[in-house]
């Protein structure tokens, strides 16, 4: 090494540095979702974001226009740069259109040990668009099941995962394990879509470990990129240190805190954003 790459080194060696969390996911022309909701949900969060875009989207807040795919060798280039020059405390992974592109992120995760992988199984827009093909969903579950930390279905995914559908709040136990039959580590099954005004998530660490997050039913419009929302605070909070169940409990804090701050604002003419910076802080600094 050359005297001026060792001194480099070693100033490098002596600073601080922020949290780092990758969104390998599509992009949201509208603002609301995808990739853009997830860098806003980091820096809101204290972390510094970086993205690996998988698909661009020709959306809005009333539906996808169009979709089209990044080549897989291109995602890769995206993630082998990012990880290669800044590194990765935890990774949240959002659309992917293509079983190639499922194994392009799978290998990555393999070859870097990427850690804190947060994986939201993105299969329907909160228009009702349907986002990819049976044999993606296929490909999530075979490749990326078992290396994520948690995965964060709502119910109508969850259903479409397991072949059946889940009616109501007493179904989303043996709904949680079968997720974990399938290789997830953990999973998070989201139960907004339920009725009443009691909204209850299950947190299923393991079999022998749920945990029930319940809170009241917030009334809006506005429900655009909740579940990109979630996915991403939780990887901002483990990519902060805190442990699982920690970390789903301060990001379910957050967005509650987003969907209420959001939910009189008129933004387009369909299911408008949330309010992402509704209580920003300052970046976080790990030494």
């Amino acid at each position: 090494m050359s005297k001026e790459n060792q001194t480099q080194q070693n100033l490098r060696e002596g600073l601080s540095r922020y949290a780092r969390v990758l969104s390998i996911a599509g992009s949201d022309s509208g603002g609301g979702a995808g990739i853009q909701a997830d860098l806003k949900t980091f820096s809101a969060l204290g972390c510094y974001g970086m993205t690996a875009i998988a698909a661009l989207t020709a959306q809005n807040t009333q539906g996808v226009r169009g979709i089209h795919g990044v080549p897989p060798e291109f995602l890769k280039a995206q993630i082998d740069a990012v990880v290669e020059d800044i590194g990765v405390d935890a990774v949240k992974i959002g659309m992917l259109h293509s079983p190639d592109v499922v194994r392009v992120v799978a290998d990555a995760i393999r070859r870097f040990d990427l850690p804190n992988v947060v994986l939201d199984p993105v299969m329907v827009a909160t228009s009702g668009d349907r986002l990819i093909a049976a044999d993606t969903e296929a490909a999530l579950v075979s490749e990326l099941f078992p290396l994520a930390t948690v995965v964060t279905p709502n119910l109508d995914e969850a259903g479409w995962l397991l072949g059946r559908k889940i009616a109501g709040e007493a179904d989303l136990d043996e709904a949680a394990n079968a997720l974990l039959d399938l290789g997830a580590r953990a999973a998070l099954l989201k139960g907004g879509h339920l009725p009443g005004d009691w909204v209850v998530d299950l947190l299923a660490v393991s079999k022998g470990e749920h945990h029930r997050l319940g809170s009241q039913r917030i009334a809006t419009h506005n429900g655009h990129g909740t579940g990109c929302t979630l996915s991403s605070a939780i990887a901002s909070h483990l990519a902060l240190g805190e442990p699982l169940v920690s970390a789903v409990q301060k990001a379910r804090a957050y967005i509650l805190g987003a969907i209420a701050a959001g939910a009189q604002v008129h933004t387009g003419h369909g299911h408008g954003p949330l309010n992402h910076g509704f209580a920003p802080v300052a970046q976080v600094i790990i030494k």
